[in-house]
């Protein structure tokens, strides 16, 4: 990420390490001279800021394949191009997908919208197998959840809709947005290759809604609400959704700890869900 015209920053962590000494001896053996150095900010920008500005630099790469993406779905469904064509589409977005989540250090927001969508994309071409999930919530009790650090909107809502309709007792667990391998009984969501995330055009909360067969009353308003805040794609402009949007805003604020983000996230949504299923039933009138 440019700090500046001549400067990059790159995370010190193992991987970028090595890949500073493999490039190191490349030079070296080219007859050229090399020094890899360790530096630290003193002034000006914190840690945590910089952290952001490599959020920010890589939403705006991931918005651009969004967009990407869409495009290659609208003239997929007009029947525009052959087979070979959307295939050759579809392989670039990967590829694209891929680099872009090599240089994602810190997890940025876009970055879920644009692989569930790719995946959708793929998925047109080679249809999944019937989700595992579906219908066995017995069979995944008892394991732990895990999902990205700095949970928000999908990531507070999707484990409420867990904790609340799939397993009452789940654990979660919460891990570095890269490079995190899961351990036996672990299952991730809203994160990177994650056995529960964005598919296609629906975001991490109605792909759980999906495969597990959840439906209740209510329930399919708040998932509208969740779509619109964590894709941004407008699909459905509800007139609660800013109100949410602005709570769930507040919660983040107030708590920085992921914990304390799900625990006033889940009485968030309770109360979301009475009010909804409330509406819902108004909505059929009188029997």
């Amino acid at each position: 990420m440019a700090l500046k015209n001549s400067v990059y920053a790159l995370p010190n962590a193992d991987s970028t390490v090595e890949d500073l000494q493999w490039i190191r001896r490349q030079i070296l053996s080219g007859g050229g001279d090399a020094t890899i150095v360790e530096a630290e900010f003193v002034e000006g920008l914190t840690d945590a800021e910089v952290e952001e500005l490599f959020r920010a630099a890589r939403d705006e790469d991931f918005a651009e394949l969004v967009l990407e993406a869409r495009s290659v779905g609208e003239l997929r469904q007009k029947a525009v191009g052959t087979p070979g064509s959307f295939e050759a589409d579809i392989a670039r977005l990967e590829k694209r997908l891929a680099e872009l989540s090599e240089i994602d250090f810190f997890g940025a927001l876009q970055r879920e919208t644009a692989a569930g969508l790719i995946r959708g994309l793929r998925a047109k071409l080679q249809p999944p197998e019937l989700a595992a999930g579906q219908g066995q919530r017995e069979r995944l009790r008892g394991k732990i959840w895990v999902t990205r650090t700095g949970v928000h909107v999908d990531r507070i809502g999707s484990a409420w809709l867990i904790r609340r309709f799939i397993d009452a007792d789940a654990a979660f667990k919460f891990v570095p947005a890269k490079g995190y391998v899961p351990n036996a009984g672990e299952l991730r969501f809203d994160m990177y290759e994650a056995e529960f995330t964005h598919e296609g055009d629906r975001c991490t909360f109605e792909t759980l809604c999906a495969r597990f067969g959840v439906d209740e009353p209510g329930l399919a308003a708040i998932a509208e609400m969740v779509h619109d805040i964590d894709l941004k794609d407008h699909k459905y402009d509800r007139p609660e959704t800013p109100g949410l949007a602005s709570a769930l805003i507040g919660i983040c604020l107030a708590e920085r700890e992921d914990e304390g983000r799900l625990r006033r996230g889940f009485e968030l949504f309770d109360a979301l869900l009475l009010a909804s299923a409330r509406k819902s039933n108004d909505r059929k009138g009188p029997r």
